[in-house]
């Protein structure tokens, strides 16, 4: 395909100095002016995958745009957990996760079930560290945005992507457009209200699990890809300083063991600031959500809990709120004419454990790194031969675990398998070593424990798709 459309003079203007590198601020900061707006770059979304791509690629030197409909701080629905993976990811970055900052401490999972309670530390391995790390959304969104735009993004806030900016005549994606929103919620009119333009050659989409940018191009999600369903809140409660995040495998309607088995799996993470987060959530095989009552399920966890924990209506802070989990690649193509798909919107949720986070900072580290290359080569066709390595790139790294991981949902999503494996698996400790290494995706994949080997060599043999 030829690319040397209006989006590659765009860049060649911008090497010639048109566009100035002094980028930084909020939304209201910025100004708008059209020649200012062109960039190397476009990221749409600063949650994790795009203030991860935003601050990679300005550590590279290319001008970038880091777009954000929200004005931060702003909330997003998660359970707020960062295993060990997505704190190798932090380290990667630079981002400082001290102590004194609101970032907790965990020494691993403590799972509960079947009547039995275990804590599994978390592994000591290579490439990542042996902690994970506890910080809301609220926070941690608003901490790595700000981090892209130190290292040298242009971040926007209040800015509404409205769609792909396509080429006429090659349909490739030459940048966006976008509308001002303003954060108090007041309508703009005139000029302030007017639709922009905002031009580049290569745009990244993390725009999360709505995946506009994606649908507008026509990339649909696949019916035959997990899909996860959450609810949570957040509680005052004295487990506020937990050192382990906790993971119910079984919830009960009534006295534990003597009720009935409601369908899902729960958790309480501390945030080790007077309270924890705490919610529910189950997955299907396929793209239908599972028929719950989320909200109901977890109103009746919550009376059954047991009374120290302090999980009552006085104590809990804010609404339940759920969201989708897009898991195992569930849109693609995740590249298509000039256009990355990071995060949620390409469907990079663990089926295994519904961490997305980590996988979020993965794909926008590995997606600047295509971008960066690509907008090294000189001619269109290299250009565009070095942007489709993204897939490849992906699916190298994660195709195979993530297919494992559909196997694995397609048995467990059945409550008669799940108290089978609760009851008489739980108490092995080797097999639950075994478990935990890999939902949690800590496993060593260059040596390493027995273990460590049998779950490499597990998704190396299943077909990434």
């Amino acid at each position: 395909m030829n690319i040397s459309g209006p989006a590659w003079r765009v860049f060649e203007r911008n090497r010639a100095g048109r566009v100035s590198p002094g980028w930084g601020g909020s939304a209201e900061q910025v100004s708008l002016a059209a020649d200012d707006d062109d960039a190397d770059v476009i990221v749409v979304g600063a949650g994790p995958a795009g203030s991860a791509a935003a601050h990679y690629l300005a550590g590279a030197g290319k001008q970038v745009l880091l777009l954000e409909k929200a004005t931060f701080p702003r909330d997003k629905i998660c359970g707020d957990g960062l295993t060990p993976r997505a704190v190798a990811e932090l380290v990667r970055m630079g981002v400082p996760t001290r102590e004194e900052d609101g970032w907790i401490r965990n020494k691993g999972l403590r799972v509960v079930g079947g009547g039995h309670t275990i804590h599994l530390p978390w592994p000591e391995i290579e490439r990542y560290p042996n902690y994970g790390l506890v910080r809301s959304r609220m926070d941690l969104d608003v901490t790595l945005a700000y981090h892209a735009r130190s290292t040298g993004a242009k971040l926007m806030e209040g800015m509404n992507v409205t769609g792909p900016l396509l080429d006429e005549r090659t349909g490739r994606v030459i940048g966006v457009t976008a509308r001002q929103v303003d954060p108090s919620g007041r309508r703009l009119s005139g000029e302030e209200a007017s639709q922009r333009t905002l031009r580049a050659p290569v745009v990244i989409a993390a725009d999360g699990v709505s995946a506009r940018m994606a649908t507008a191009l026509g990339i649909a999600k696949r019916d035959d890809r997990p899909m996860g369903v959450a609810v949570r809140t957040y509680f005052t409660t004295p487990r506020h300083n937990d050192e382990w995040m906790e993971s119910q495998l079984e919830l009960w309607d009534g006295e534990p063991r003597k009720s009935n088995l409601l369908p899902g799996y729960g958790w309480v993470f501390a945030l080790g600031n007077g309270t924890a987060n705490v919610g529910l959530g189950s997955v299907s095989s396929t793209a239908r959500a599972t028929q719950l009552d989320y909200k109901s399920l977890l109103a009746a966890w919550m009376r059954n809990a047991p009374p120290e924990w302090e999980f009552t209506p006085e104590n809990q802070v804010g609404p339940v709120r759920g969201a989708a989990l897009p898991m195992a690649f569930n849109r693609k193509p995740i590249y298509s004419r000039g256009m990355l798909l990071v995060g949620d919107s390409g469907g990079m949720v663990s089926p295994f454990n519904g961490e997305g986070i980590a996988y979020a900072l993965q794909a926008g580290r590995i997606a600047a790194d295509v971008v960066a290359q690509a907008l090294a080569r000189t001619s269109p066709a290299a250009r565009e031969r070095t942007l489709a390595t993204y897939p490849t790139r992906m699916r190298d790294d994660l195709g195979g675990y993530f297919a494992l991981g559909r196997l694995f949902v397609k048995i467990i999503e059945r409550p008669e398998v799940m108290r089978i494996c609760t009851t008489y698996g739980l108490p092995r400790p080797l097999l639950m070593k075994f478990v935990h290494k890999l939902l949690s995706d800590s496993y060593d994949t260059r040596g390493g424990d027995p273990t460590d080997r049998v779950i490499t060599a597990l998704t190396r043999i299943v077909p990434a798709a």
